[in-house]
């Protein structure tokens, strides 16, 4: 009795899981089939507007001046770049200072934010910066992405039309060093990729990503201001679903950018990836539980479980063999043949590992509502919403 039930969960799980590669190859064809054809009609570098792309920074992370040195040397018209850090002392802006130096053709100048009025301190900088930004449309970035010299052109162009309000891109994981910067570097490729072409697929754009938001300003106003954000933790899924509320278009760029890993241990790259689990939880539940029948992997092991039980080995280890191909296929697919990862085929073997632990950090994800974000701890509501969690005072020593 209980092989069976294992063996029907199995099957379940293998069979959701091989419906959802399904939906994702789908989507690869309909996504590349809209890619604009090479030699046809393109803007003028004359017709794109200034642009002012806002940067918050924090510290300083694994590949920083390397990142940032990307945006320096744009091949774009009119721009200018703004970076954002909470107080004058952060290590971030002397790397930010040589850059400078180095490229002095460039306007760039730093905005201090001081102690943030909302729980979301990215949010705060985000707002204070915006008003120092001269020009109408904005381009918000993260510090750890890489870009190359015309990624400004790529991802301004669709802003062109007005009915597009917010244009986002997808992303290759840049491992640091190390198997746990590799796996979650993977995971960047192919599990998030794969997600989001699939919403993309079933119905459309209504969030965006938070190494690239292009919009404009008055995109930004009509929906209250980046103030509007400041008690989410996911304000890049918020902002893209707010201007698609507000009938405005989100495109998916065809632009792929680079995202740098930034945690090298076990447990670092453990909680981030569980705290971003955690953030897509409150902000969509259903979606969310929905995500573990995207795993075949752990089907895939409950299949052998559940032959070894029966004494059908052949069963077994077909059913693992099937979850093995479909990651396999997954990694390669998405990971090479969307978002052009060489890593995500040299090694698509680690995939089938990579989808285990993502099952079981889906797992984690549920438990508990409290997050740790830049060494302070929050406590997640519902709608996606976040409150800072203040330490009790200690009482005084008597004496």
């Amino acid at each position: 009795m209980t092989e069976n039930i294992v063996l029907l969960c199995a099957l379940a799980g293998l069979t959701a899981s091989c419906v959802y590669l399904g939906l994702v190859l789908i989507a690869i064809f309909r996504f590349d089939s809209s890619k604009p054809k090479a030699g046809g009609a393109t803007q003028t570098a004359v017709s794109l507007p200034p642009v002012t792309v806002l940067k918050p920074l924090h510290g300083i992370e694994p590949l920083l001046e390397q990142s940032l040195d990307g945006f320096f040397r744009q091949v774009y018209r009119t721009y200018e770049l703004i970076f954002g850090a909470r107080t004058a002392d952060d290590p971030a802006l002397q790397v930010v200072d040589s850059l400078r130096k180095k490229y002095p053709q460039v306007r760039a100048h730093v905005v201090l934010s001081g102690e943030p009025n909302y729980p979301n301190a990215k949010v705060f900088v985000l707002e204070k910066m915006v008003a120092a930004a001269a020009h109408q449309t904005i381009v918000i970035t993260d510090s750890d992405v890489q870009v190359t010299t015309d990624y400004l052109e790529k991802v301004v162009s669709p802003l062109l039309k007005p009915n597009v309000g917010l244009v986002t891109c997808l992303y290759r994981g840049v491992p640091t060093g190390g198997i746990w910067s590799r796996l979650e570097a993977l995971g960047m490729s192919v599990e998030m990729s794969s997600g989001v072409l699939v919403a993309n697929l079933v119905e459309g754009m209504k969030f965006a990503l938070g190494p690239t938001m292009a919009t404009r300003k008055e995109i930004v106003d009509d929906l209250g201001g980046f103030g509007a954000l400041g008690d989410y933790c996911a304000d890049d899924f918020v902002l893209g679903n707010l201007t698609a509320n507000a009938g405005k278009k989100v495109v998916l760029s065809h632009h792929i950018i680079d995202h740098v890993v930034l945690n090298r241990s076990a447990r670092e790259s453990f909680l981030h990836q569980v705290r971003w689990m955690k953030s897509a939880r409150f902000s969509r539940r259903l979606g969310h539980i929905g995500t573990g029948l995207t795993f075949a992997m752990p089907f895939g092991l409950l299949g052998l479980a559940a032959g070894w039980m029966r004494g059908d080995w052949k069963l077994g280890l077909g059913l693992l063999g099937l979850a093995l191909v479909n990651r396999l296929v997954l990694a390669v697919s998405v990971g090479w043949g969307i978002v052009r990862d060489r890593r995500s085929v040299w090694f698509c073997w680690l995939y089938p590992l990579r989808d285990i632990l993502g099952f079981f950090m889906w797992c984690a994800s549920f438990i508990g509502n409290v997050i740790v974000w830049r060494g302070e701890e929050y406590r997640l509501m519902d709608g996606g919403k976040m409150v800072r969690k203040i330490a009790s005072p200690q009482p005084a020593p008597t004496t």
